[in-house]
């Protein structure tokens, strides 16, 4: 059977440095992509009631429809994968791919265009820019009253005053 252009089984399992049709462990990836997707689904992306793959039949497209901005899910996807399926063995390497996997997530919430949450709770409507911070709570010199700020590592968000 060749590959299925696009799939989402054989696109990550390439990206894991295996050939689509090394099938061995595609039960345990295919687990890992599922459990992905409900990742995807709690940060506002894809099918209200879920989305999940059995085999290689299912493409992007199928997830994605047409929506570009959400390109971002396929690295998210296989650096997810890979952290489950065959984490790092050096600290170094477990930490920037953490990192990666943390500014994936930001940058997918946005595209999904899920609302902020403000300090309190409420649900942020306004028009601010949106700071990516060096430290926690800690503004450029540009940043202006009402402009949200984010520290990736942790996730904290604030508003400035």
């Amino acid at each position: 059977m060749p590959a299925v252009p696009n799939s989402i089984l054989d696109t990550t399992k390439k990206l894991l440095g295996l050939e689509y049709d090394y099938t061995r462990f595609d039960p345990d990836i295919i687990i890992h992509i599922n459990s992905t997707f409900a990742r995807l689904a709690q940060l506002g992306v894809g099918p209200k009631d879920g989305f999940e793959i059995e085999d290689s039949t299912k493409v992007w497209s199928d997830y994605l429809g047409g929506n570009k901005l959400l390109n971002q899910v396929k690295s998210y996807m296989y650096l997810s994968v890979r952290m489950l399926f065959d984490p790092p063995t050096t600290s170094f390497d477990l930490t920037a791919k953490k990192e990666q996997i943390d500014k994936a997530e930001w940058l997918i919430n946005v595209a999904a265009d899920k609302p902020l949450l403000a300090q309190d709770g409420s649900i942020y409507t306004g028009g601010a820019f949106m700071w990516q911070l060096e430290a926690e709570d800690v503004w450029p010199h540009e940043a202006e009253s009402g402009d949200l700020g984010i520290y990736v590592p942790s996730g904290n968000v604030w508003r400035k005053r």
